[in-house]
């Protein structure tokens, strides 16, 4: 089975931009919980110096550009070694 590696990519991306509005609306909402899950995730005992970050419409968008265009071209790059191991 080969993978379309641009429709595999544009779903990845696509998935991690809802995945991102969620947690950027999380976060908005609900700044102290956000700072002690992201705590947990990254085993960090101190988060404090983190909490005067706060998100904003720009602060949004320049996080998830980037984010997407990671996402991106990871998936992409995955599929197309996929295809190529896979012959």
């Amino acid at each position: 089975m080969q993978f379309n590696a641009q429709k595999f990519a544009l779903a990845a991306t696509i998935t991690m931009g809802i995945a991102y509005v969620i947690c950027a609306a999380f976060t908005a909402l609900n700044p102290e919980l956000a700072m002690k899950f992201l705590g947990w995730i990254i085993h960090l005992t101190n988060v404090d110096k983190f909490t005067a970050i706060e998100v904003t419409f720009g602060s949004f968008i320049a996080s998830l550009v980037p984010i997407l265009a990671y996402t991106y071209f990871g998936a992409y790059l995955f599929a197309w070694l996929y295809n190529k191991l896979n012959k």
